[in-house]
């Protein structure tokens, strides 16, 4: 018989997921080539304590990515996150730059009403462009940042209220 605490959970990664995914909890000791692929699991995954391991898959042409991550630890980071759409209703909200950048446009203005999700603005990092979205509805209050300004880490951009 094998050993539940050695199972890990699988799910691909947000690049690879399918609205329908679900995640699968296996056996490495058990797993084989059938067992939707998991028999990379065979191989030792690197034990990470915030984010779940990323394992790149390449099956007949097509490349997955599936997060691997100890069950145990994945059902006890569930327990302690929030749900993803319950946030704080009341307060301020300040938005802050998490990577160094530049602000390429800014999609809001004071005293706009936003719904969650609603584009906020994008900033360009390392020749990449994040699209930040409003974790909330709310008003914007101030938008601190500018088109063509240069950012850096924990630089105020917008605040919803």
């Amino acid at each position: 018989m094998s050993d539940p605490s050695k199972a890990v959970r699988v799910v691909p990664a947000p690049s690879s997921r399918l609205p329908a995914d679900e995640p699968r909890v296996v056996d490495p000791a058990t797993a084989d080539a059938g067992d939707a692929g998991p028999a990379l699991i065979g191989s030792r995954i690197p034990a990470t304590h915030s984010r779940p391991a990323v394992v790149e898959v390449v099956v007949d042409g097509w490349r997955f990515e599936l997060e691997v991550e100890d069950d145990a630890r994945a059902r006890l980071r569930e327990r302690a996150t929030r749900d993803p759409g319950h946030t704080a209703a009341g307060g301020p909200l300040e938005i802050r730059a998490i990577i160094p950048g530049r602000v390429v446009s800014v999609a809001v203005a004071a005293e706009d009403a936003i719904e969650v999700g609603q584009p906020l603005l994008i900033l360009e990092a390392m020749k990449m462009q994040n699209e930040l979205r409003s974790p909330r509805a709310g008003r914007i209050t101030r938008v601190a940042a500018s088109a063509g300004q240069t950012v850096e880490i924990g630089d105020l951009l917008v605040v919803v209220e």
